[in-house]
This record gives C-alpha cells, sequence and structure tokens, in this order.
C-alpha cells in the first residue's frame, strides 16, 4: 500500500510538473486524433430514428472508447514490473489528460483584451471556451462568462482528472477524459445529437459528480467563506447539472461574486438561476479566479502528500515495535 501511495503521489506532482513547464503538446496532442475519429464514428453511425440513434450512440462511444482504455490499462500492468517504468509511463498519461496551464493560456488572452478595452478579441477569445453566444457579450458579459468557464473547466480538466487517477489510475484518468471529450462533441440537445449523444452525455454526468462535489467542498475549504458551501449546495445541487452548478455556485461564493443570469445558446436565450452572492464580478475576479483554484490544487496535493507521510510513520512505528 505504501509503495502504491507513493507511486500515486509521485507520478502525479511529476504529470503537474510536466503540464506546468510544457503545457499541452504544440504539435499533435492525442485528444486531437481521438476527436478526428469520434467525429468519423459519428459521421457513419449517426442515422436513423430516435431509438436507432441512441443505441447507435451507444455502441459508437465503445467503439471509440473501450479499445483505448483496455490498451491503456494492458500497457500500464504490463510495465509494473519497474517502479520507474511504471511511474513515468503513469505520469504521461495523466500529464496528456489534464490541461490546467493550457486552460490558463486561454485566458489569459481574454484577461488582456479587456483591459485593453478590446472587446471584439475578447468576444472572439472567449467562444474558443465557451460553448454560449459570445458576439453581443459586453465587457462584464464576459468577465462573468470568463469566471464560469474557469471554475467549471477547473473540475473537468484538472480535478476531475487527478480523481479518477488516484481511484482507478492511468485507466480511469483515460476514461474521464475520453468521456468528457466525447459530451462536449455530441452532448448536445439538438436535432443531431439530442439521441445519439445522450449515452456519451449521462457518462460524463456520472463521472463528474463526485469530484465536481469535491471541488465544491474545496473551494469552501480554502475560502473559509460559509457562502461557499451555502451555495454549493442551496444553488449547486438546483443547477441544470449539478457537476458543474456546484463547482460555479461554490466557485462564486468563495470569490465573493454572483454569477448566473442569461445567457444564450445556439440563438436562444436562457435566464439561468443565480450562481454564488455577492457582487458582480470584476475584471480582477479573473485572476482571483485561477488563484483559487491554484490553491484549491495544494490543497489537494498537501491532503494527499500527508496522507502519505502518515501511512509511511505508521509503517515505520510498526516495524520498531
Amino acid at each position: 500500500m505504501i509503495t502504491d501511495l507513493f507511486l500515486t503521489v509521485a507520478t502525479t506532482l511529476a504529470a503537474l510538473a510536466l503540464d506546468r513547464y510544457f503545457g499541452e503538446p504544440r504539435r499533435f496532442h492525442p485528444l486531437v486524433g481521438f476527436g478526428a475519429l469520434a467525429q468519423k464514428v459519428e459521421r457513419f453511425c449517426n442515422a436513423g430514428g430516435a431509438t436507432v440513434q441512441y443505441i447507435a450512440g451507444i455502441g459508437s462511444w465503445g467503439i471509440v472508447v473501450l479499445p483505448i482504455i483496455i490498451a491503456v490499462y494492458l500497457a500500464d500492468r504490463a510495465l509494473s514490473f519497474n517502479l520507474w517504468l511504471a511511474c513515468f509511463f503513469d505520469a504521461l498519461i495523466l500529464y496528456l489528460a489534464i490541461g490546467w496551464r493550457s486552460m490558463c493560456e486561454h485566458i489569459e488572452p481574454i484577461y488582456r483584451a479587456l483591459a485593453s478595452g478590446d472587446i471584439d478579441s475578447a468576444r472572439q477569445r472567449l467562444s474558443y471556451v465557451v460553448s454560449r453566444d459570445t458576439a453581443a457579450l459586453n465587457h462584464d458579459d464576459i468577465v462573468a462568462a470568463t469566471i464560469e468557464t474557469t471554475l467549471e473547466n477547473s473540475s473537468d480538466s484538472l480535478f476531475a482528472s487527478l480523481f479518477w487517477f488516484v481511484l482507478l489510475g492511468p485507466a480511469g484518468v483515460i476514461l474521464h477524459r475520453l468521456s468528457n471529450t466525447l459530451d462536449a462533441m455530441w452532448g448536445y440537445r439538438n436535432a443531431r445529437f439530442n439521441f445519439f449523444g445522450a449515452f456519451a452525455a449521462r457518462v460524463d454526468d456520472a463521472l463528474n459528480i463526485l469530484p465536481s462535489q469535491l471541488v465544491g467542498f474545496s473551494f469552501f475549504i480554502v475560502s473559509r467563506s460559509s457562502a461557499a458551501l451555502r451555495c454549493h449546495v442551496r444553488q449547486g445541487w438546483r443547477w441544470k447539472s449539478i457537476s458543474a452548478g456546484a463547482v460555479m455556485a461554490s466557485g462564486a461564493a468563495a470569490l465573493g461574486v454572483e454569477l448566473g443570469g442569461t445567457a444564450s445558446y445556439h440563438g436562444v436565450a436562457n435566464t439561468r438561476p443565480p450562481l454564488g452572492e455577492g457582487r458582480a464580478p470584476n475584471l480582477e475576479d479573473i485572476a482571483r479566479a485561477i488563484t483559487l483554484v491554484n490553491h484549491t490544487l495544494l490543497l489537494w496535493l498537501g491532503v494527499g502528500i500527508t496522507l502519505y507521510a502518515l501511512l509511511l510513520a505508521s509503517q515505520v512505528v510498526g516495524g520498531l515495535k
């Protein structure tokens, strides 16, 4: 158990260091290739009536996801004879799954454009990271949307990957990352994907429930704000997605701001309930949101390292006895 926990802690630190230093691979990211494959499978399989589309969606999910998970699991088992080879392989898989530096690199140009008053550029940059319509957003709308996506994506692209890696190893983190990618590609409630993408959306929801609740609770711990815990439960659990709602409600309250409100998706305006409580967000709250996530990451790492140290100490004491 001590060896397994050491491997998990060491691998996590190594993967985070790789993400911090290198960011996403510049030439080719495996997820790009996976997305291209998923797109081809969807074009070939997504046809027929509602029932056929739903069944095809399940089959397509299995076709593109299961072989990769099995391959990663078998490779991990094959390398288990050598601690350092296993650590290197696991760190590489986790590094490719997380995307926190990449997310920050997408957020920073939005911040700079807003700071310089270039609203058109800020709208364009925001459209790269959100699914809502951005063409008509004003300065305050862009600020709020940027904070929302920063908080939500911290769970999707960072904490959930760490959670499933700790729980199920590299195969678990791949399961989450590929499912999350398919949800982003297929999980729309429109004529094309309403039935075909339903299974992919449900799988992603299921995989995000537990880590998102831990993230929301962690925002409460880091901020020491009772409002974060209150909004997590009262607002987040009533949001259209309990996973996204919990993270955004708790995070917004931890920052002392209120998010939510009207947003347009594919030309349809949606009036959303509030998230968090406090004042309207301002430009500097974007940086504060990133700081909140970074401090939460330090909390998670601190807990993991402390658990390892306690187990190691208990083994040493037991050996002395």
